[in-house]
């Protein structure tokens, strides 16, 4: 909190693509982030309106963005009740160029451990970020 305003977090959200490639398509083509079973699916429900969301693809780093609703969602995975848990992403794009795990930790100065369904950065890393793509990763 700095003078009474609550500072919106950032994360890095894993698209699952190594254990299941649609849930990356999934996720793309419906602009949100997800997560899928217990305890995972859980860790949407912490992301806020307005905190800035980032999906990480294994093998490739950050391929898209969007500005988290807030609204916490649940539907049906594999036939399986309520283990989907998701969040529609309001200013969503998917990044031309890929921005690498590495240049990600160039960026923040320090290193992600990626194998996390979730993961939570400053608010000041995520806006580092999100300046870098605008320039770099979008056109």
């Amino acid at each position: 909190m700095i003078g009474g305003l609550v500072m919106a977090k950032a994360y890095l959200v894993n698209t699952n693509k190594s254990n299941n490639p649609s849930c990356e398509i999934e996720m793309l083509n419906n602009e949100k982030c997800s997560a899928y079973y217990s305890p995972w699916k859980h860790y949407i429900d912490q992301i806020e309106a307005n905190d800035i969301v980032f999906l990480y693809s294994s093998g490739k780093g950050i391929i898209a963005r969007g500005i988290a609703t807030g609204i916490p969602e649940i539907s049906d995975w594999e036939s399986n009740p309520d283990e989907e848990h998701y969040m529609n992403l309001n200013r969503f794009e998917i990044l031309k160029h890929p921005l690498t795990a590495s240049k990600v930790t160039d960026l923040i100065g320090h290193d992600i451990i990626y194998h996390q369904t979730v993961i939570s950065i400053t608010h000041n890393e995520g806006i580092s970020l999100w300046q870098y793509i605008t320039k770099n990763c979008i056109r």
